[in-house]
Formats: structure tokens, sequence, C-alpha cells
């Protein structure tokens, strides 16, 4: 049984209003936003049976883990830990943004650019390398953490720095992708261990703020280039059967059409300046009734976006699968990337051709001026390989990823294409009506 790691970011703190690094410095603490923000987290998680609450020592953290932990039907002792604690940045604590600039330039570009090789020289003469510490400190709380909670849900408040490098190397992305991926005050991410640290790892989500009535979280300023919604199709009825579909143009169900509606209010306030589909009509449909309050927008189909071809596997139950070609389906789920389809595809056919079909997206519609928002509605196989990719995965890590029906992940690419893109979030199904777990139907691809 799988061990559930709810993540949180503390609130909005004085020093965040302030634009101040923080650090480990104490002396911020939760704005009036901050804690309401911490009271809406408290009430989307109040009905999960959460086993342990860890936080950081750091009162803003700590406040935030309060106020949710008081709004809990069954609240977890509170155990603050030093595992957690912010990134330390002694030299720039206190200072406001624009002052670290101005005043430490070259380290400044170095913390944005190659935050694993980011050094500090201290008082003492000795090198500091902030981001390689923290990283080594995530590592050391899940090793502590996990074997104690195998099967248990478990709910940690912690900070950006140190939120980012539990979910890097709970995923075994390497640390030069520190800045890649995002978290909002009061975010929530939801992660699916399979066994110790070091084993498999799902992200369920990533930087949730819709129960915070922020339905995507904002890109961060200033921002002039394209923001991408990669949107997964609504539920088939061979999804719900879990039957293998891969190519077969099987259509939405009710469900499906429901989800892909609901999608659509979700979306609804969005400006949506273009869209792409998979020419399948599962996929065709989703967008078209997302588009529905869209209707001055174009939708264009990349036949590179059809979902993986499982070739014979097409049509059956995974015990059909297994009478017929034993031990494949195994493979399937524990070395996805060895296994050849009969008369079908690879793993490493369909990342070739998804990849190479989302960077020609990316670069065709970042022509041009000004911010824009493109959405690409495609299947569970694409768009786990869209986001392995952009992770720094490999097609092995296929399954660390997860789509649900009608789901929305978000990747902004701050200056266009050909910068370095960030993951805003990752599989958002709330809109769905379910809470911030992914209640979809975990069916076949």
């Amino acid at each position: 049984m799988a061990t559930r790691v709810i993540i949180v970011r503390h609130g909005q703190s004085s020093y965040n209003a302030q634009q101040k690094i923080q650090g480990r410095s104490d002396g911020s603490v939760l704005t009036e936003k901050g804690r309401l923000d911490a009271e809406k987290v408290g009430e989307a998680l109040k009905s999960i049976e959460i086993a342990a609450l860890y936080c950081s020592p750091l009162q803003r953290a700590k406040s935030t883990a309060e106020v949710i932990q008081s709004k809990l039907d069954n609240p977890p002792a509170l155990q603050p830990t030093d595992r957690l604690l912010e990134i330390d940045l002694p030299i720039w604590e206190n200072m406001v943004k624009e002052e670290v600039k101005a005043g430490f330039p070259r380290e400044y570009r170095d913390w944005h650019d190659r935050p694993h090789e980011f050094k500090m020289i201290l008082a003492d003469g000795s090198e500091h390398y902030p981001v390689l510490s923290l990283y080594e400190q995530a590592k050391e709380f899940w090793q502590d953490v996990i074997p104690r909670h195998q099967g248990q849900t478990i709910l940690i408040v912690a900070h950006n720095g140190i939120n980012r490098c539990l979910l890097l190397s709970a995923i075994g992305i390497p640390v030069s992708r520190y800045h890649s991926i995002q978290q909002s005050n009061c975010c929530i991410n939801v992660l699916n261990f399979t066994g110790d640290f070091g084993d498999p790892v799902q992200v369920e989500s990533l930087n949730q703020t819709a129960h915070l009535g922020i339905p995507l979280p904002p890109p961060r300023p200033p921002f002039h280039g394209t923001r991408l919604l990669l949107v997964r199709h609504g539920e088939t009825q061979w999804n719900r059967d879990k039957r293998f579909q891969g190519i077969r143009d099987i259509p939405l169900n009710e469900n499906g059409k429901a989800q892909a509606l609901q999608a659509a209010k979700f979306l609804k306030e969005t400006a949506i300046d273009n869209a792409v589909t998979s020419p399948l009509s599962r996929p065709k449909e989703t967008a078209e009734i997302i588009l529905q309050y869209h209707p001055n927008v174009t939708l264009d189909n990349r036949v590179d976006l059809t979902e993986i071809c499982h070739g014979l596997w097409e049509g059956m139950l995974e015990e059909e699968i297994e009478s017929n070609f034993p031990g494949m389906l195994h493979e399937w789920k524990v070395a996805p990337e060895t296994v050849q389809m009969p008369e079908g595809e690879n793993l490493q056919q369909v990342w070739d051709r998804a990849i190479a079909c989302w960077e020609e997206i990316v670069e065709t519609y970042s022509a041009g001026d000004g911010p824009k928002t493109v959405m690409v509605v495609a299947h569970d196989a694409i768009n786990k390989v869209i986001l392995c990719y952009l992770l720094g995965l490999k097609p092995a890590n296929f399954w660390y990823i997860k789509q649900g029906n009608g789901a929305v992940s978000v990747i902004d690419y701050p200056k266009g294409a050909g910068s370095t893109p960030v993951i805003q979030a990752i599989n958002i199904t709330y809109h769905l009506g379910a809470g911030i777990l992914d209640k979809t139907a975990a069916g076949a691809l």
C-alpha cells in the first residue's frame, strides 16, 4: 500500500509581502491573508485521515501548520523538525530582493541559472552551497520519515525551497532543476511513495491552488512568455472498464463529457489564445467542450499527439493481456521503457514523436509579442511523456506522473520558446468535485 505525502507551503508572510529574502530568518510572520489561506487548506484537508503532521519550526510555517491542524477532523500532534528548515541564505537574509540583485549580481545570476553550483563565501572564508545542502537535508528527512509511515498519509508544512527539494529528491529529479517547479503560498502537493525512499514515487499533483479560489497558479512576474495548459481528455467507457484503448477511437462517455464541461467552467475565465488536440475523438471532443467559452479560438489537430499504439493489446482487459502475452503486462508496469507492444509502439517511439510535437507547438505559438496561453489536449501516455521530459526524467520514469481524466497541468515558458520551462502545476483535478485528491477512473491507457 502506498504512503501518501501531502506537502503544503506556508501562507503568505510579512516578508513575502515585502519582497524580502527570508531564508532561516524567523522575523517573518503570517499576514492576515496567509492565515485565511491556511484555514482554506485546513478545510480542503479536514476529512482526510492524517497519521502525522510535520512542520518547520520557523514561525511562518509552524503557524500555518497550527491553523491547518485546528481544522482537521482527527488532528495528529504537531512535530516540528529542523530537517524542514528553509534554505540557508545567511548573507542575503532580511534583504529586499532588488538589493540582492544590485549588490550580488553574479551570485544572483548563479542562483537562478546554476542553483546546483551557487555558493556563498561566509565570514570565516568557508564556502557554503545553499541549494546542494538543502537537497541533502531533504533526502535525510525522507530517509528518516518514510519508513515510519508505510501505508499511511502524512502532512508536511514547510517552505518554498525545502518543498522544492523534497519534491525533487523524492522523484529523483536533479537538483539543477530547482527553479523548474513552482510552490505558491498555501499550495498543496500530493506524492505517493510505493516503498521506501529511493523506490518509485508517483506525483499525483503539484502546486494546487484551486482550494484557495485561484484556479491556476499565476506566472512568476515579470512574465512575457508562453503558458501551456496540458489537458487529459475526459473519461471513456474503456477507461471505466480498464480496457486498453491506445489508438482505437473511443468516444467520451457521459461522465467524460461532464468532466470536459467541468474543465470548461474551470478554464472559463482563463484567456486562451490557441488550442491544439490529438485527432482522436476523445481529446478532440474534450477540447471542443472547453472551447465553447472561447469561441474565437481555432482548434489545431496534431497527429503526433495521438495516444500510444498498444497494437494487439487494444480492446483487451488486463487478464486477457496476461493470458495472451504472459509476463509482458508486469514488465509494462515495472519497466515500461523495455516493452515493445506487439504490433504496436514502444515508449521511446512515443517519447520521440510527442516531444518533437511539443517543442514544435511551443515554437509555433511563442512567435510574436506579448504573453500567450495555449491549450493542448491529449492522452494519458502523451501527457506523462511530456511532463517527464520537462522534469528531466526518462522513459523509465513514465509511471511517476499521474494524469487523471479531465486534469489540467500548467507549464510556463517565461521568455517564450528556448527559455527554461517552469512546471507551475501538475494534474489539477479539483474542478471535478472530489477535492484535492485525484479520484478519476484508474483505467488503462
